[in-house]
């Protein structure tokens, strides 16, 4: 194993460099409780089983026979990291419109004031939000689709994107990001607007019988009859969520393949 990465070291570390920034930007992967070396270790292992399914012959011109550095080839590393960060933020945004459909409603609820720091998304994150973003990620595990970002996914990715592709596709990329910002508010409007309704009707009762009963302190009870109304509604909704979650991942990653597709080719 070592004797074939020193042979290939130079191809190796421009695997390797790509597969780290991915793992680094990650949800899950990228929290600090998730041990440096693990991180190395795993991006090791990615990088030794991908690097000799890649092509990089268009970047022979620039790697020193006698494998010493260059600064060509450190602006080779700086390409390949960017590509493996646009990825992993892409990744990101996915998961950010289920933190994103929380907060949407945690301020009905009265849960606003309760936040807490998220370690997946590493931000102040209301409870609802983060607890979203928990099913959510075990969904993401569950079906499989940490293998298909890691297996091809990221295999993909070689055969589209290099530093020379990224320097030139800022049009491509630039419009890949903002369709993943549109469907981050999209998603999250879609999964909160349920909740947001209901709530609403119960602040619109409320209202009225604050003013057909002054008398009553319906501020005592508001509160908790919303927190009720929200986790039922969740309760009973779970089953449609979680589709909806993996038909979300499901469109987030064709999303990608048509970029890769558009960039150079790739395919998932």
């Amino acid at each position: 194993m070592l004797e074939r990465i020193v042979a290939q070291a130079p191809v190796y570390l421009l695997v390797a460099v790509r597969c780290f920034a991915l793992v680094m930007t990650l949800p899950l992967f990228s929290i600090r409780t998730v041990p440096r070396i693990a991180k190395v270790a795993l991006t090791g292992y990615m990088a030794y089983l991908i690097a000799p399914h890649v092509d990089f012959s268009v970047y022979d011109s620039f790697i020193n026979a006698d494998g010493s550095f260059s600064l060509l080839y450190v602006l080779l590393l700086t390409g390949e990291a960017l590509i493996g960060i646009l990825m992993g933020f892409y990744v990101s945004i996915i998961f950010s419109a289920f933190s994103a459909a929380g907060q949407f409603f945690a301020f009905q609820m009265g849960f606003s004031a309760s936040e807490v720091y998220d370690a997946l998304s590493q931000v102040e994150n209301p409870l609802m939000g983060q607890y979203l973003n928990l099913i959510a990620m075990l969904i993401f595990m569950q079906n499989h689709w940490t293998q298909l970002l890691f297996g091809r996914a990221l295999t993909a990715s070689f055969d589209s994107l290099n530093a020379f592709t990224l320097a030139t596709s800022t049009g491509p990329i630039a419009g890949f990001l903002l369709k993943g910002l549109t469907a981050l508010f999209a998603n999250a409007f879609v999964i909160a607007i349920p909740i947001m309704g209901t709530l609403l009707l119960i602040s619109v009762t409320m209202g009225v019988l604050s003013k057909a009963a002054p008398m009553m302190n319906l501020m005592s009870e508001g509160f908790p009859i919303m927190i009720l109304t929200t986790f039922f509604i969740i309760t009973m909704l779970m089953p449609q969520l979680c589709d909806y979650f993996i038909r979300a991942f499901a469109a987030g990653f064709s999303q990608l393949e048509a970029f890769f597709s558009a960039a150079g080719g790739g395919a998932l």
